[in-house]
């Protein structure tokens, strides 16, 4: 078993205000191009096969539309989700290959904390920032194993 997650939150976007839908919150300008960077370092390092699963809230499918791919929306992985939902709508543990996930804090942190067996309930995951973690199991052990983090500034 062997599995890769790559966590991916939605680039910066509009602020939240009182009687907005939270759904339809577009990126900002600056959020644009985070998501065009990211989508271009990505797409230099994802293999062919990767299923790429995104939240229905705009922000998050504006940054997955950066990458140019295929993708499929799921309603677990809505900003409301929890970590456990969100986990199942990838797959994992025995999903194949590789799953990028697009979506929101803080289930993407939660998520991660949970697969590292973090203390904390969370771990920090900035706008239009990325975390690829990957599951493999060595003579019967499981291991998890941070690949690589990416934040769209530093690329």
């Amino acid at each position: 078993m062997s599995m890769d997650l790559i966590f991916w939150r939605h680039a910066e976007a509009e602020d939240w205000t009182e009687g907005c839908d939270d759904m339809q919150r577009s990126l900002t300008p600056r959020g644009e191009k985070q998501a065009k960077r990211m989508a271009s370092w990505l797409d230099r390092q994802l293999p062919d096969g990767t299923r790429i699963v995104c939240s229905p809230a705009r922000r998050c499918e504006q940054t997955a539309l950066a990458l140019g791919r295929k993708y499929k929306l799921r309603s677990e992985l809505s900003p409301d989700t929890t970590a456990d939902a969100l986990l199942a709508a990838t797959g994992w543990p025995n999903g194949k290959s590789v799953v990028l996930v697009v979506g929101h804090q803080p289930s993407l942190g939660q998520a991660i904390s949970l697969l590292l067996g973090l203390k904390q309930d969370s771990c920090p995951v900035r706008k239009g920032s990325l975390w690829w973690i990957r599951t493999r199991e060595r003579d019967g052990d499981v291991q998890t194993v941070v690949v690589t983090v990416q934040a769209p500034e530093l690329l």
